[in-house]
């Protein structure tokens, strides 16, 4: 069974397939199977790891959404397939040994079916935690919007729409430059987390995601210059 060379699904603005040699692959070292490591495609957090045969490469790029084999059930399994916390395929590379895989995704929920962000621990790597928050904070704010609970600040913001939305971004931004001008570092720090709240809601209403804007970034950082079309020149980073 052939493998498409390139892997694209899940591909997000200012992001890119990772070009894949399936062919090349040495599954015969490991008895027809090849380990996946699966990383947060945005945090670089180490999620699961897993088993690949070419059944389930096959699967997962034809799809979108990571598909292992399972050794113990003797199948195919989507991951999430019976939680619903599946995870959405970025790109897969393959290792200088030809016999390892890591895949990156997008995880719909815990990946864990411990209800653990990742299979190794209750948390994320100790590298930058603060920073890996905002993607479980993505992840409870689209969970919010698809189930929309009884009480949920979310859900009330989802209900009023996008200009709702913007609007609450502009009061909260104001409150951050209030704040900053006379109020103390607290209260800096606390009407700053409304306003990244807010923001991430707003970026969920219209299909974006951090991700998109931290790509933006890196962008301007690496070639500011090459940007063009816009109706005023972004500030160049650093």
């Amino acid at each position: 069974m052939s493998v498409e060379a390139t892997v694209t699904p899940g591909t997000e603005p200012g992001r890119t397939g990772q070009s894949l040699e399936p062919e090349g692959i040495d599954f015969s070292k490991g008895g027809g199977y090849v380990p996946a490591i699966v990383q947060h495609a945005d945090t670089g957090s180490v999620l699961m790891l897993g088993y690949m045969n070419r059944e389930a490469l096959q699967a997962t790029v034809t799809g979108g959404k990571v598909v292992f084999f399972s050794r113990s059930k003797q199948r195919l399994w989507e991951k999430g397939e019976t939680s619903g916390h599946t995870l959405r395929l970025a790109d897969i590379r393959m290792d200088c040994d030809r016999d390892a895989l890591l895949v990156r995704a997008w995880p719909q929920g815990p990946t864990c079916h411990q209800g653990t962000p990742t299979c190794f621990g209750d948390g994320f790597p100790a590298s930058e935690p603060h920073l890996n928050f905002l993607s479980t904070l993505e992840q409870l704010i689209a969970e919010r919007i698809t189930t929309r609970p009884e009480g949920s600040h979310t859900a009330r913001l989802i209900e009023g729409g996008v200009p709702r939305i913007a609007q609450k971004v502009g009061e909260e931004a104001l409150e951050v430059a209030l704040a900053a001008v006379g109020g103390s570092k607290d209260e800096i720090v606390a009407e700053s987390a409304d306003l990244i709240y807010h923001l991430l809601v707003l970026l969920k209403a219209r299909g974006l995601t951090l991700g998109a804007v931290v790509a933006e970034l890196l962008t301007r950082h690496t070639a500011p210059k090459a940007i063009s079309g816009r109706c005023r020149a972004p500030p160049p980073i650093g």
